[in-house]
């Protein structure tokens, strides 16, 4: 919809294909139903990629405050969370309808319920071949291919956009889930299963790639902002690391415990500054007991120490069913970074998360649909009809 938008703006003809049955879907189900559209803290490090430089020329002419004011123009109020993330105040379905709004301005036409069943390459452009309810032969001088990844197959997300890169001969590179739960092996989640629903803020990392947000139980694993995000670092094998009661001295916290009432149990000194669940976990598995006032300085510290250093091993994650979105895709080598082209084929473009380029949870992605989603459409602007 973005693309279209700037495409048609010059009174280029535009037409939209959308296999589902109302437009925008994933914009509505988003944060929450309100639509984390963006971050204002958006940079290409916020991005992982072959190449990660590639989304620095998109990024840097269409900004989050580019969008901002596409958003204040509509009067949709917004308001801004924690670490930079914007969101609508009522609704993320005024997103879908600002998008249509300006798409009916410009003149685009939308056509729902219509699959894609073969496009062909011609001298002069394209031919395409639509079935459902939109069905009908085309020719078009320009494609772009924005229909996502195989996040969320529920909602009809597939491999497709890969599939017409390949029969273009443009590489693909390896696709998985990202910004997805992560689970565990039956033995760990038994030692755990008390602890479903449990949150708690944490320093978790993967690797040299740290996040510091809430982490939470589940029956399965681990979910929650931080490990949405060390999901998208993660590979299989490979240990995280956790620290609860980031930027806290946990040793010191501890000795104090112990001047100020050596009787309390440690257990009951560990729930003061953890969910009671959870402190009552490490005290389980590590066999904290007795007084806190009888414990050594180097218990305390063991004690300190294992609250901050906990590793655990994922043995999977949740999958394309719950991941936010797909990580990897359409190979950077093979596009204009700033037109979003084809190198190889005149008139192909593909934008947003079919493309190598996966952002972080907070908006970032939606960034990215909208800056180069606005690069391929103001590209195609100023091309010939």
């Amino acid at each position: 919809m973005m693309c279209a938008i700037h495409a048609a703006a010059r009174g280029g003809r535009v037409l939209v294909v959308d296999h589902a049955k109302a437009p925008g879907e994933k914009i509505r189900i988003s944060g929450g139903g309100r639509c984390n559209f963006t971050n204002i803290g958006t940079s290409a490090k916020n991005f992982i990629s072959a190449n990660p430089h590639f989304s620095k020329s998109a990024l840097g002419r269409y900004k989050p405050h580019d969008f901002i004011a596409l958003v204040e123009k509509h009067g949709i109020a917004w308001h801004e969370k924690t670490l930079g993330q914007l969101f609508c105040d009522t609704s993320a379905k005024q997103i879908v309808s600002m998008f249509l709004d300006e798409m009916k301005r410009v003149g685009c036409e939308l056509r729902l319920r219509t699959t894609l069943e073969s496009v062909e390459r011609e001298v002069s452009g394209f031919t395409v071949t639509l079935g459902g309810d939109g069905a009908a032969k085309i020719r078009c001088r320009h494609f772009v291919v924005a229909c996502g990844g195989k996040s969320i197959p529920k909602m009809g997300a597939s491999g497709l956009g890969y599939q017409i890169a390949e029969k273009f001969a443009l590489a693909v590179t390896e696709t998985r889930p990202a910004l997805v739960p992560l689970t565990f092996g039956e033995d760990l989640l038994v030692e755990f299963s008390e602890m479903a629903g449990v949150a708690a803020n944490a320093i978790v990392s993967c690797g040299k790639t740290a996040f510091e947000e809430a982490l939470l139980f589940t029956h399965r694993g681990l979910s929650g902002p931080a490990i949405l995000q060390i999901s998208s670092y993660w590979r299989e094998k490979q240990p995280i690391r956790i620290a609860f009661l980031p930027g806290d001295d946990v040793l010191a916290l501890l000795a104090s415990a112990k001047r100020e009432n050596g009787r309390r149990a440690i257990g009951t000194v560990l729930s003061d500054i953890l969910p009671k669940r959870l402190a009552a976990y490490f005290s389980k598995i590590h066999g904290w007991t007795g007084p806190i006032g009888e414990a050594s300085d180097r218990k305390l510290a063991a004690i300190a120490a294992a609250l901050q250093t906990w590793e655990v091993f994922p043995i999977g994650s949740e999958g394309y069913r719950t991941a936010e979105v797909t990580l990897g895709g359409v190979y950077t080598d093979g596009l204009s970074s700033r037109t979003m082209e084809a190198n190889a084929v005149d008139g192909l473009y593909f934008i947003g998360e079919v493309v190598d380029v996966t952002g972080w949870l907070g908006g970032y992605n939606f960034q990215w649909a909208w800056s180069s989603g606005w690069a391929a459409g103001t590209a195609i602007s100023q091309r010939p009809a």
